[in-house]
């Protein structure tokens, strides 16, 4: 009962709220034929019949004649019987052939919708994708011991001698110059005395620290630590189904031209963007130790600045594992012979991990992280080059690079 009238059981705001309802319910009619209309379609309210009716008779003129004297009355049931009445009704009622759309039109729009469909349905995965997702993490979880408990036998790292004068120098000019700021403080930790990557307190002079009499106190541990990583890398890509089938000529390229990618990959999920040091385990390394072990600044500068970049994305495992094996699965590496499956198996794994990325991650940013793990792989790939030549540079000037890092790092012949 309405509280504004007690001796009435209805308002006047209900019965005006009620008519209106019944003409929203009230179905709608064409004006052409009398169907049932679906909507406004050309200026004026018809049913899909004639909608489609007027649509052909504008894109293909053709002089429809009428054999009764042009005053049928056109209905639901004869509306097909005269073509030049319907056509005549249709213009009667303001049907105008200025908003019927070209076919290129109409597919633009049908994939305007489409798109816009698309994007209001959730993103999943699929059971293809989640498979692969799982085997990947499945071998990654057997084949990196991320705390370094099982590296054991290596030679001491040497640290007495300070890294290159040369390499300090340039390092600091190139954070001081191109890198962002909060990069720039974090850059050379290692330059202080409490450090401990840092040397003992004597003095090398420049001479000696130069030319082929130059020792490179690390490189028996940092040869030790990449051989180490080598191994699971090759463990890893052995226990993956679609590496297996490929040829063992294709296999040898891949993990050849791969495995620095994947190894500076698997140290990021280890590097400490706070401090800029890469913590394994016990043990505790800086660009520092690359520096006594001979790599020049010309591959440690960008390098550094690729572990700041890749670890402030925030990658989970899934991400991580899948752009590994999106570099493992390079088509262009030299040697190659079975491109095209490799390619194929690289675009599936590009596919997966950006769908997983749209699935599982809620910011709205999200769809610029795809192009930036991209953009992190492309410049790995212009470091790899300059590691193995690096590599085979160091090997001349002091051989002790272990015959697994020669092997893996030497070119294709």
């Amino acid at each position: 009962m309405c509280l504004l009238y007690p001796a009435m059981d209805w308002c006047p705001i209900q019965v005006e709220e009620n008519s209106e309802n019944e003409e929203e319910d009230e179905p709608k009619v064409c004006q052409v034929c009398g169907d049932r209309a679906t909507g406004y379609h050309f200026n004026a309210m018809t049913c899909e019949g004639c909608k489609g009716f007027f649509r052909r008779a504008m894109k293909r003129p053709v002089n429809f004649s009428c054999p009764f004297r042009g005053v049928c009355i056109i209905t639901k049931n004869n509306r097909r019987q005269c073509q030049a009445c319907r056509l005549q009704k249709c213009r009667s009622i303001g049907m105008l052939k200025e908003l019927i759309m070209s076919d290129e039109e109409l597919g633009q729009r049908r994939r305007l919708l489409e798109r816009r469909r698309k994007r209001a349905e959730p993103v999943i995965l699929s059971t293809q994708q989640e498979a692969v997702i799982q085997e990947l993490l499945n071998a990654q979880k057997k084949t990196f011991d991320i705390s370094f408990v099982h590296f054991t036998h290596f030679r001491p790292i040497d640290r007495t001698l300070a890294p290159m004068q040369q390499y300090r120098q340039t390092c600091q000019e190139t954070t001081t110059n191109t890198w962002p700021s909060d990069i720039q403080e974090a850059s050379l930790p290692c330059s202080s005395s409490s450090s401990p990557c840092s040397s003992s307190s004597q003095e090398v002079k420049p001479e000696d620290s130069c030319g082929k009499d130059r020792a490179f106190t690390t490189l028996p541990h940092i040869a030790d630590l990449s051989t180490y990583m080598i191994q699971q890398i090759i463990s890893f890509a052995k226990m993956l189904s679609s590496f297996k089938e490929l040829s063992i000529e294709d296999q040898i390229s891949l993990l050849k031209g791969a495995t620095f990618e994947l190894c500076q990959i698997r140290f990021n999920m280890l590097f400490n963007e706070s401090s800029g040091m890469w913590e394994c385990g016990p043990l505790t390394y800086c660009m520092d130790d690359a520096a006594r072990a001979g790599f020049q600044p010309h591959l440690l500068d960008p390098l550094m600045k690729f572990h700041y970049t890749l670890r402030r994305l925030h990658l989970d495992d899934s991400e991580y594992v899948l752009m590994q094996a999106i570099a493992l699965f390079s088509p262009d590496r030299p040697g190659v012979t079975d491109s095209k499956t490799i390619d194929q198996l690289q675009e599936m794994l590009a596919l997966t991990l950006k769908t997983y990325i749209e699935s599982k991650r809620t910011s709205p940013k999200k769809h610029l992280l795809y192009p930036k793990i991209m953009g992190c792989l492309t410049e790995m790939r212009s470091m790899n080059e300059e590691y193995t030549k690096q590599v085979l540079q160091i090997q001349d000037i002091q051989p002790e690079v272990p015959p697994l890092m020669l092997e893996v790092f030497s070119k294709i012949t």
